[in-house]
């Protein structure tokens, strides 16, 4: 009876308070260690790939960006293109405006009757027109007299001396030029001052008149 009254008597945590066994020294240090550096490589791969993202979406958007650029670009171009060869056309029109201005002289005006007067004046307004409107579509005339001769601009028609003009110099303009948009539109037909000697052949050319 003794003996299972002592069974009875003993504390339902007598086997959790026994020794337990001994853990071997150093172990907890090492598994955080070992965690710590885990998560710290985990980090750092993280942080690569969120840098390799981010370099993907910036190189995706200068793309775009580029692309939307280059369409914009090239509509405008286009735009100019086709109306480029509608303004080439007018050009004609525009030159025969100005053949015929030149062709009346002050003197000539002076001696016109009031009614041909008005009709030459509605003549240069009417030029005057034309060239406002070509400004603003981006056509402009290339001013070519008195400018040194460029083969990207001009045509020759003609080289002769000028000994009031350098060799290579523009020195007088048949047809005027024009450009649209920075672009040749129709290139100036010149003539171009060879210098102050005899006319010279084209071996001895001093400027190169080949458009």
């Amino acid at each position: 009876m003794s003996g299972s009254k002592n069974e009875d008597n003993a504390s339902p945590f007598s086997g959790l308070l026994s020794d337990p066994t001994p853990m071997a020294p150093g172990n907890d240090d090492a598994t955080t260690s070992a965690d710590i550096a885990r998560e710290a490589a985990q980090i750092a791969q993280l942080h690569a790939e969120v840098a390799e993202l981010k370099d993907r979406y910036l190189r995706t958007a200068a793309e775009l960006e580029n692309a939307r650029k280059r369409a914009e670009r090239e509509k405008h171009e286009a735009g100019q293109f086709a109306f480029g060869r509608f303004a080439r056309d007018l050009l004609n029109v525009l030159d025969n405006f100005s053949r015929a201005l030149d062709a009346v002289t002050p003197e000539v005006r002076a001696g016109l009757p009031a009614n041909a007067r008005s009709v030459i004046e509605g003549v240069e307004a009417t030029q005057r027109e034309m060239l406002s409107i070509f400004e603003r579509h981006g056509i402009r005339r290339i001013e070519a007299k008195g400018q040194r001769f460029d083969p990207n601009l001009h045509q020759a028609i003609a080289e002769i001396p000028s000994p009031d003009h350098a060799a290579g110099t523009v020195i007088d303009v048949a047809q005027h030029g024009y450009t649209i948009g920075g672009r040749l539109l129709r290139e100036a037909m010149v003539t171009v001052s060879s210098g102050g000697g005899a006319k010279r052949n084209g071996n001895g050319a001093a400027v190169d008149t080949q458009a």
